[in-house]
């Protein structure tokens, strides 16, 4: 090398700027700032960085040129250029080209090919290893290093963990209520001779109703079926329909003690007050007795009519037909559909304290009512489910559209996650599936009652979301899952999501099924006869569950995720 040309490499150096011999001008890439103003010799012999990421441009005429091929190599003297990373044009003329080497850092040449054809080459491009160049290559022009940015080394995916718990209340009561105004009356008021109280309700296969309405002219009498309650369909799984009066008893609360029938200053027409007899001295519920009690069917008549309207629909007549002298009233009382027994007293026991001797003393079924209405409801079943880590929204479903055929029917009617677990292992679109089954605890795969809970892991890495569906048992068509885009796992600092993610759970429609009452539809899971029994929803997009029969999610479902590798 000629004195002259030292010269000129040494003053190019310290300016950040080198020349070629052919006189082609590049600008020097930006590097770290104590390695700026170094000569070239000393970046490589400290650099210990084995990749650069080069992002060209190809401009010609200053427009872009698309599906071209850039290609580099290192440029060594006395050695013909071995072009061995390469990367195509896109729309933008962008291309990105990956270097892999022991030594990265040194001065590159690069060409453009297209359709076969060298359509330009550049030489002197100086590129240091560990950082991202951005190059300007206009055809015909100087190669210009734009600038550089060091290559941020990839975070290994964080692994979560999602534990998805039933938190449903365990609730005695399937359907509750109070009856209180006369047939052909406009308000509450105790039933006289010849008239009739009615209510009606839903109820599945299984069930039993009881309730209970004061035998007034008493201290603390009610009538009301023995503790077991009255069965309501039949062991052949048909609905009872008829007179049912032989099945009710007139009941002893045991809570005040008893005075002649219809004649007691402490009976409900001729009491001072409220609760104003003596104490029972026998406090036990227990079958009424004495002489001058009238036999039940003198007195009550009470009639089950299945519905017309409803598959498991049901209304209930009960009747005064007192015909003696002295009138016999019955007081607004209570009921209750259920799958156990001894709710409302049990035999040979005290009152329990819950609004019963209210009701039988004064004929008052306010206590009991809310008593009963607190404890009423559907209880939450979750069934497996399925999960998926994606980018994109929608891999599941999309709300306000019909369901995609992929599984998610099956799984939000049936219970079934396998078809759709197929789906998503399948999908390009997701980078992680799989399916949730197993209860915590246990052998085998299983639904999930109140108390119990899956739990599942994956990875995930930055700009990943999930997702993931699990059946409400007790329905036709309905499965709790995030909204289509998923949860990010992510946040905009980086950091991973962790906590109660309940906030952003949702329960859907799946628009595959038509709904009935929750908890008791005969074509929901557990009472149906096989998979996909249930007529068509005319509505038949996904779609936000709706209305007062809907219970809140955060009362059934809790999920948290927590981060950790």
């Amino acid at each position: 090398m000629s004195r002259c040309i030292r010269s000129i490499v040494a003053i190019s150096l310290a300016a950040g700027v080198m020349l070629s011999c052919g006189g082609e001008r590049v600008t020097r890439s930006q590097v770290a700032d104590e390695q700026v103003g170094q000569p070239l010799s000393k970046l490589a012999a400290t650099s210990h960085m084995s990749q650069a990421v080069v992002m060209a441009t190809l401009r010609q005429d200053d427009a872009p040129v698309s599906d071209a091929t850039v290609e580099l190599s290192r440029s060594i003297a006395g050695q013909t250029p071995d072009y061995a990373w390469s990367g195509t044009t896109d729309d933008n003329g962008q291309a990105r080209v990956e270097i892999m080497s022991q030594n990265v850092t040194g001065y590159y040449q690069a060409r453009a090919m297209k359709d076969g054809n060298t359509i330009g080459s550049w030489s002197s491009i100086p590129i240091n290893g560990g950082y991202e160049v951005m190059l300007d290559l206009p055809v015909g022009g100087r190669a210009q290093v734009m600038g550089s940015v060091p290559i941020r080394p990839e975070e290994p995916p964080t692994q979560f963990t999602v534990r998805i718990e039933n938190i449903s209340p365990v609730f005695p009561f399937i359907a509750s209520g109070a009856f209180a105004v006369p047939s052909g009356a406009d308000s509450p008021g105790p039933l006289p001779p010849g008239q009739s109280y009615g209510f009606s309700f839903e109820a599945p296969p299984g069930t039993k109703l009881s309730f209970a309405t004061m035998f007034v002219q008493s201290n603390d009498l009610f009538y009301a079926p023995d503790e077991e309650g009255i069965a309501l369909w039949d062991d052949a799984g048909n609905r009872i329909s008829g007179d049912v009066t032989d099945q009710i008893m007139l009941w002893d609360s045991g809570t005040e003690v008893n005075q002649p029938i219809g004649t007691g200053a402490d009976q409900a027409p001729r009491q001072s007050g409220a609760n104003t007899g003596a104490a029972d001295e026998d406090n036990t519920v227990r079958i009424a007795i004495g002489d001058d009690i009238p036999s039940v069917a003198s007195v009550i008549r009470v009639t089950i009519t299945p519905s017309e309207d409803s598959a498991t629909g049901f209304g209930v007549q009960i009747e005064n037909v007192w015909s003696g002298e002295q009138p016999q009233l019955l007081a607004p009382g209570v009921f209750v559909v259920h799958m156990g027994s001894a709710f409302l007293f049990s035999s040979d026991f005290p009152d329990m304290g819950e609004g019963l001797e209210a009701l039988a003393e004064d004929g008052d079924p306010r206590g009991l009512a809310e008593t009963v209405s607190a404890n009423t409801g559907v209880v939450g079943i979750l069934a497996p489910g399925v999960f998926a880590v994606h980018q994109e929204a929608g891999v599941l479903f999309t709300s306000g559209s019909p369901d995609r055929g992929e599984g998610l029917e099956a799984l939000a009617e049936d219970g079934n996650p396998s078809g759709l677990a197929g789906a998503l292992a399948s999908s390009d679109r997701v980078s992680a599936s799989g399916v949730f089954a197993v209860p915590e605890g246990a052998d085998g795969p299983g639904p999930v009652p109140p108390g119990g809970a899956y739990v599942f892991s994956f990875s995930a890495s930055a700009g990943d979301h999930l997702s993931f569906a699990t059946m409400f048992v007790h329905s036709n068509d309905l499965f709790y899952a995030p909204g289509e885009e998923g949860i990010a796992l992510f946040g905009e600092d980086g950091s991973a999501m962790m906590g109660d993610i309940t906030s952003m759970i949702q329960l859907w429609y799946a628009g595959t099924e038509i709904n009935q009452p929750l908890g008791i539809g005969l074509d929901q899971a557990p009472r149906q006869s096989g998979p996909n029994t249930g007529a068509p929803d005319p509505d038949n997009t996904v779609r936000l569950a709706t209305g007062d029969h809907i219970p809140a999610v955060g009362s059934i479902i809790r999920v948290t995720i927590t981060p950790g590798n």
